[in-house]
C-alpha cells in the first residue's frame, strides 16, 4: 500500500537516496529541507518544503496537509571536525531541533519514525565488531548530539506510542548507480569523494588525517556502506515499523561488517579510477575513533536486509557522480 513519508532532510546525500527508493517501492515522499546543506535538484521524486523542523508552527502545518504515515529524519550537520569546535551549534540543531519533529510526528498519529543515527554513538570500540549492546561513549559533539536524539526517541515510545527505529550508519559512500544523484557536500569531507577527486586532478591532494592510530598501517579503520544499500534499510524499516504497530524504539547497525583503513581505501580508488590518489599525512583529527567496524546481524534478522554492494561499487559509483556532478 502507497503511504506518505516525511523526510526531513531528504535533499541531502543520504536522504535523496531514501527519496528515490521509497518511491520505486511505490511510496511518496515529502522533503523537509532548508536547502542549506541540500540541494533543490536533488528533490526528484516528491514535493519540497522548505523549512527548518525546529519550526514547530510550519512542521505542524506540514503534517496537517500531508498526513504523512511515516517520518524519515536525515536532517542535521554531520561535520565531526567542526562540531568540535561549535558544540553548542550542534546540539540546538541536531538535538534541539529534532525533539520539534519528534513531537509533530507523535502528535499526528505517524506509524513509523526512522533516525539517522550514527555509529560514532558508541566511541572507541572494546570489542573488533561493534553490535549493538556496545554501551555508548561518543567522543564527539556530533555523536552526543544523535545520542540525544536517540534518548528522545526512547522516551517518545515509552510515554508516547511511538515506534521508532534509529540506524546507525557506519560510512556513507557510493552513489546511485546511474549517476542521477550522488554526494554534493560543500565542503566535502567524506573520504572517497575526496580520494576520486583528488585522483582524477580536479582537487589539491587528499590530506590523510592520523597516521599513527593503533591499526595495522597506523591510519583509520573503517567499515563502508553504499548509500543504496543504506536507503533500502530505510524502506524496510518504514515496511517493519507498519506491519508491527506496536510502540517502542531500537537501535540497529548498518554496516558491511568489513572494515578498511584509510590507507587500503586510497589505494583502491587509484585502482578504480586508474590513477593513484595524491596525498599528504596530517595529525589525527579530533573526534576521530582508530576503528569502527559494525555487526549488522541485528537488522538482518529484523528487516531481512543486508548490504549487496563492496568498496569497489562503492568507488566505481562515486567516481560516476564525480564525472557528471553540478559543480
Amino acid at each position: 500500500m502507497s503511504r506518505t513519508v516525511l523526510v526531513a532532510g531528504g535533499a541531502g546525500f543520504i536522504g535523496s537516496h531514501v527519496c528515490k527508493a521509497l518511491a520505486e517501492a511505490g511510496d511518496r515522499p515529502v522533503v523537509i529541507d532548508t536547502l542549506e546543506k541540500g540541494h533543490a535538484w536533488a528533490v526528484k521524486w516528491g514535493p519540497l518544503e522548505r523549512t527548518d523542523i525546529g519550526d514547530a508552527t510550519t512542521i505542524a502545518e506540514i503534517f496537517r496537509r500531508h498526513r504523512p504515515r511515516a517520518v524519515v529524519h536525515l536532517a542535521g550537520y554531520i561535520e565531526v571536525g567542526e562540531s568540535v569546535r561549535k558544540p553548542e551549534l550542534y546540539f540546538h540543531n541536531n538535538a534541539t531541533k529534532s525533539q520539534t519533529l519528534i513531537d509533530a510526528a507523535c502528535d499526528a498519529g505517524v506509524e513509523a519514525f526512522v533516525f539517522s543515527s550514527s555509529c560514532s554513538v558508541y566511541g572507541v570500540p572494546r570489542t573488533p565488531l561493534l553490535d549493538e549492546t556496545h554501551p555508548f561513549a561518543p567522543i564527539s559533539p556530533y555523536a552526543e548530539s544523535k545520542a540525544r536524539v536517540e534518548g528522545m526517541l526512547e522516551r517518545a515510545a515509552r510515554e508516547r506510542g511511538l515506534a521508532a527505529l534509529s540506524m546507525r550508519y557506519f560510512n556513507a559512500a557510493g552513489g546511485d548507480e546511474t549517476a542521477e544523484i550522488g554526494e554534493a557536500h560543500v565542503p566535502e569531507t567524506h573520504l572517497l569523494p575526496l580520494a576520486v577527486d583528488a585522483a582524477l586532478g580536479l582537487t589539491a591532494p587528499l590530506t590523510l588525517m592520523g597516521t599513527d592510530y593503533d591499526t595495522p598501517d597506523g591510519s583509520c579503520v573503517r567499515d563502508f556502506i553504499h548509500v543504496s544499500d543504506l536507503a533500502a534499510a530505510h524502506v524496510s524499516a518504514i515496511a517493519h515499523l507498519a506491519t508491527r504497530g506496536s510502540a517502542g524504539h531500537a537501535g540497529l547497525n548498518l554496516g558491511s561488517g568489513s572494515g578498511y583503513s584509510v590507507r587500503q581505501a586510497l589505494v583502491e580508488t587509484g585502482r578504480v579510477v586508474g590513477k593513484p590518489v595524491p596525498f599528504s599525512e596530517a595529525p589525527r583529527r579530533p573526534g576521530d575513533p582508530p576503528r569502527l567496524v559494525g555487526d549488522s546481524a541485528r537488522a538482518r534478522a529484523l528487516l531481512g536486509w543486508r548490504p549487496t554492494r563492496d568498496l569497489a561499487k562503492q568507488i566505481e559509483d562515486t567516481l560516476r557522480w564525480r564525472l557528471k556532478m553540478p559543480r
